[in-house]
C-alpha cells in the first residue's frame, strides 16, 4: 500500500511503512515510545506515542498503519497533554533514584522527562518496595523502575524463543516475573541480555559487580592483573565516548594499561586458536562420519540452551573451549608458570561484549588449581565506565600495541565479532589447508543480519552444506528442520544475539539494528585492513601451540583447551510429593518438554498402584520420552510402555 499524509502540514509519501511512526521517522520527525521496538511485535502499551488524526482524535503512532489522505498532528495541544500525563502516571510508580541507577544517562524515561519539562508530578509516588533480583551473576532486575512495556517479554519469546519472561496478575498489581516466579537464576535465563538491550528504564541492568572486584585486584600488590579484549568492543565501545561505530583498539590498550593491568592481550589471538582447534575437529567427525552436523559453541547463551532444551545435541556441540576460555586457560595453566606465579595470584579480566560471558566465566569446567581460568568479565559499557572513574580522556589517548607473546592476531579471528564469522574463519582455515589458498577469502553467504543464512560449497570432492543463525528463535527452527530430515547440514553457527557478538548484551544503547549493522561493518573493515587473514598464518600461535603443547589438536590441547557440557535444568525448585505410599518411590519429571511427551498419562497410569510418587520441575534427562527416577536410576519411558519399564 502506497500514498500520500500530511504530518503537521507537510505532505509526506509512504509506501512500505507499517505505522504512522515508521513514516514520521522517515520524515524526519521523532515522536517518542517506551514500548515499541521495529524489530517486534507492536504492544501500544506505553500510550506515550499518541498523535491527533483528523476525524480519529487521539491514536498510538506505533499500532496506526498510515492511510492515504490522513492528516496527523504529532505536537498538538492534545498530543503533549496526554503525553505529559502519561509521563507523569509512569514516573510516579517509577524508582526515580536516577543519579545511582545504571542507565542513568542512557534511560528513555528520563530523557522524556526532560524533553518534556516534567518538573513536579501531580500523582501520589509509588509506595511498595519489591526486592532487586541480584541472583543472576548476568542481570540484575528491579521490579521498582518497571513501567510494564513488555519489551522484555516480547524479545524473550520472538527473539530467543524461551520466554523467560511473562506478565502475573492483572490492573494496578500487573507485574512481570521470571518463570513460575522464581529468581532469574533459577529460570531458564540463557543470561544473553537482550532484554537488557531493550529495557528503556534501567529496570533490567548488567550484573556490574565485577567493576569493583576489578578495581581490588588491580589494587592488589599480589596479584598480576592481566586483560584480554574481545573483538566485538573494538568496534562499539567509542559509541561509549561519542566516537561512533569506529574501530579504537588501541584506545583501549591505551586506557587499560593506565588502569594498572600488567598485561593486555588480544582475544582474537585465541579466535585464532580456536579456528585451528575447531576446523580439525570438524575435518575429523566428517571423515568419520559422526556427530554432525558439528555446531559451534564459542556463544555461552546457545550452550546453556543446547543443556537446557536440546541435551540431545550436546555431542554435536564443538568440544573447543570459548576463546574467551582458551585465553583463560593458556593464562592460567601455561604463561602463569612461565612468569613464575601461581594460578590465584593471576588476575585474568575479560572486556567481552556479552553478559553471558559472565556466567560461563563461573562454569566449574573452566578452572585451574580451583581458580577460575577467567576471574572477572566486563561488559564494553562496563569497561567504558572504569575509564571514566579513572578520569582517563578516551578520546584523546594515543593507541598502544597488544603484549608479547601472544601479540599477532588475523582478520579471521576478528570476524568472530559478528554473525558468520565463526563460519568464515572455519572455511578460509579450510580453504587454505586443503586447497592451498592465498590471500584474503570473503564468504559472502555468511554476511549479513539475516537471522539464517545456509549455503552449500564445495571443498575439493566434498559438497558440504554450512548454516549460519544468530537468535535462538531462529536456532530452534534450523534445529526442528534438520532433525526432520528436511535440512541435511555438516555445520552450523550459532550465536544467541541478534547480529552476533556485536548485538550482546553488554553493549552499549542503542543496541539496534542499525548500530549492529554499523559494528559489523567495521569488523568487516578491520580484517581487510590487517595483514594476515587465516589462522594458520598467525606465527606467534603457532609457537605457543609448539611451545606448550608440542603443536595444535593432540591430545594434550584437548585437555587444556576443550571440555563437554551436560544437560542442566531449565527451572530449579524441589520435588513434591504427589502420592505418598509405601513402596517403591519414583519422580516423574514435570518440565515442559516432558509434559508435552506425556507426564501426565504416565502419573495417571502410576496412581493407585502401592508407590509413592513424586514430580519434579527437571531430571536433566531429556530424550524420546518421558523422564522418570526409580531408585536413583533415570530413564525415559512412555504413557504406553511406563510400566514394563520401570518393572515394578
Amino acid at each position: 500500500m502506497s500514498g500520500k499524509i500530511t504530518i503537521n502540514g507537510q505532505i509526506i509519501d509512504f509506501t512500505d511503512e507499517k505505522n504512522i511512526l515508521a513514516v514520521a521517522k522517515k520524515a524526519g520527525i521523532n515522536i517518542p515510545t517506551l514500548c515499541y521496538h521495529p524489530e517486534l511485535t507492536v504492544a501500544g502499551a506505553c500510550r506515550l506515542c499518541v498523535v491527533e488524526i483528523e476525524k480519529m482524535g487521539i491514536q498510538t503512532s506505533c499500532s496506526t498503519a498510515p492511510m492515504d489522505g490522513m492528516v496527523v498532528f504529532t505536537n498538538s495541544e492534545k498530543v503533549n497533554k496526554v503525553r505529559k500525563m502519561v509521563l507523569e502516571l509512569l514516573l510516579a510508580n517509577h524508582d526515580r533514584e536516577c543519579t545511582t541507577c545504571e542507565s542513568s544517562g542512557a534511560c528513555k524515561l528520563q530523557k522524556y522527562a526532560s524533553d518534556y519539562g516534567i518538573k513536579r508530578l501531580r500523582y501520589p509516588n509509588r509506595t511498595i518496595v519489591a526486592p532487586v533480583d541480584t541472583s543472576s551473576p548476568s542481570i540484575i532486575r528491579d521490579p521498582n523502575k518497571c513501567i510494564l512495556c513488555g519489551l522484555c517479554v516480547r524479545v524473550c519469546k520472538e527473539k530467543q524463543g524461551i520466554g523467560v519472561w511473562d506478565f502475573k496478575n492483572r490492573g494496578s498489581r500487573t507485574e512481570i516475573v521470571s518463570g513460575m516466579d522464581q529468581s532469574l537464576s533459577e529460570s531458564a535465563c540463557i543470561n544473553c541480555g537482550q532484554c537488557i538491550a531493550v529495557c528503556p528504564c534501567g529496570a533490567l541492568t548488567s550484573n556490574s559487580s565485577a567493576i569493583d572486584e576489578v578495581w581490588a585486584a588491580l589494587r592488589d600488590p599480589n596479584k598480576t592483573v592481566v586483560c584480554q579484549i574481545a573483538p566485538a568492543p573494538r568496534a562499539a565501545l567509542g559509541e561509549e565516548f561519542n566516537l561512533g561505530s569506529i574501530e579504537v583498539t588501541g584506545k583501549i590498550v591505551s586506557a587499560l594499561r593506565k588502569l594498572g593491568f600488567a598485561k593486555v592481550f588480544d582475544t582474537v589471538f585465541t579466535a585464532d586458536m580456536t579456528t585451528i582447534e575447531e576446523s580439525n575437529e570438524f575435518l575429523t567427525r566428517l571423515v568419520k562420519g559422526e556427530n554432525l552436523p558439528l555446531f559451534t559453541s564459542c556463544c555461552p547463551g546457545w550452550v546453556k540452551y543446547a543443556e537446557q532444551f536440546h541435551p540431545e545435541l550436546l555431542n554435536n556441540l564443538s568440544s573447543c573451549r570459548s576463546p574467551q576460555q582458551m585465553f583463560g586457560s593458556v593464562l592460567k595453566k601455561k604463561y602463569a608458570k612461565e612468569l613464575g606465579i601461581a594460578p590465584q595470584d593471576m588476575y585474568v579480566v575479560s572486556i567481552m561484549p556479552c553478559t553471558a560471558k559472565k556466567y560461563e566465566a563461573k562454569r566449574p569446567e573452566f578452572t585451574t588449581d580451583g581458580s577460575y581460568d577467567v576471574d572477572a568479565v566486563l561488559t564494553t559499557v562496563e569497561a567504558a565506565r572504569m575509564f571514566r572513574e579513572a578520569g582517563i580522556l578516551f578520546e584523546a589517548l594515543e593507541d598502544a600495541a597488544f603484549d608479547q607473546p601472544m601479540q599477532q592476531g588475523t582478520g579471521s579471528g576478528v570476524l568472530f565479532g559478528a554473525t558468520g564469522g565463526v563460519m568464515e574463519s572455519v572455511i578460509r582455515y579450510v580453504a587454505g589447508k586443503l586447497l592451498n589458498a592465498d590471500g584474503r577469502i570473503d564468504i559472502d553467504f555468511t554476511r549479513g543480519m539475516n537471522d539464517t543464512k545456509i549455503a552449500s560449497i564445495n571443498v575439493g570432492d566434498n559438497k558440504l552444506t554450512l548454516a549460519v543463525v544468530n537468535g535462538l528463535a531462529a536456532a530452534e527452527e534450523l534445529i526442528q528442520k534438520i532433525k526432520t530430515g528436511e535440512l541435511n547440514i555438516q555445520a552450523v553457527e550459532v550465536m544467541a544475539c541478534p547480529g552476533g557478538c556485536v548485538g550482546g548484551g553488554g553493549q552499549p544503547c542503542q543496541n539496534d539494528s542499525e548500530h549492529r549493522q554499523a559494528r559489523a561493518k567495521e569488523i568487516y573493515q578491520i580484517d581487510a585492513k590487517l595483514e594476515l587473514h587465516k589462522a594458520q598464518d598467525n606465527e606467534d600461535l603457532n609457537n605457543i601451540f609448539e611451545k606448550y603443547w608440542g603443536g595444535c589438536c593432540n591430545h594434550e590441547t584437548h585437555q587444556e583447551l576443550h571440555t563437554h557440557y551436560h544437560p542442566k535444568k531449565r527451572v530449579a525448585g524441589n520435588e513434591i510429593t504427589l502420592q505418598d505410599a509405601e513402596g517403591p518411590e519414583i519422580t516423574v519429571c514435570l518440565g515442559e518438554g516432558c509434559i508435552k511427551k506425556g507426564s501426565l498419562s504416565v502419573i495417571e497410569k502410576l496412581a493407585g498402584l502401592p508407590i509413592k510418587i513424586k514430580g519434579a520441575f527437571c531430571l536433566e534427562n531429556c530424550g524420546d520420552g518421558v523422564s522418570v527416577k526409580v531408585n536413583n536410576n533415570i530413564m525415559n519411558v512412555s504413557p504406553e510402555n511406563v510400566l514394563n519399564s520401570i518393572k515394578l
